[in-house]
């Protein structure tokens, strides 16, 4: 049983890395899918946690305080705890927001900069089990790498 927390700012690939790796294995837990209501967040989980059903907690996650309440009721209920970091270049970040096929996801300028000042990178010591590091390369897609930052 898995709890997958995906960590990065705004327009860097999280989704489109759920899709692809995890869709039909994992339940999507996702803010702009729940209007951020944490009580449906909250409540989606806890069905998840209750049923044994691995789960991708899909949102930005950018800060130890957020992530904290998933990590330890993952563990309470014996699941294997995994963060996915995604390389947040606000550059980068700011050149995909402004791609046509993210028209309904539209980020200002100003609020990408200020998610990106707040971003908190995981450490194990929040309590993974797991960690990585994922960097988009425009040839060849995604590029998973093991983050070896404090172990």
């Amino acid at each position: 049983m898995e709890a997958i927390i995906l960590i990065g700012i705004q327009a860097t690939g999280k989704s489109t890395f759920y899709k692809a790796a995890f869709a039909d294995t994992h339940v999507r837990i996702n803010g702009d899918m729940l209007q951020n209501n944490r009580s449906c967040i909250e409540d989606l989980m806890d069905v998840c946690l209750r049923h044994g059903q691995p789960f991708c907690i899909d949102r930005m996650n950018f800060s130890r305080q957020q992530r904290q309440p998933f990590l330890e009721r993952a563990k309470a209920a014996g699941f294997l705890r995994i963060g996915y970091y995604f390389r947040s270049a606000v550059g980068e970040a700011l050149e995909r927001n402004r791609n046509p096929d993210r028209a309904d996801k539209g980020i200002p300028d100003e609020a990408l900069h200020g998610i990106a000042a707040q971003l908190e990178l995981p450490t194990y010591r929040e309590g993974f089990d797991r960690l990585h590091h994922v960097t988009i390369d425009p040839e060849r897609g995604f590029h998973v790498t093991d983050w070896s930052n404090d172990r």
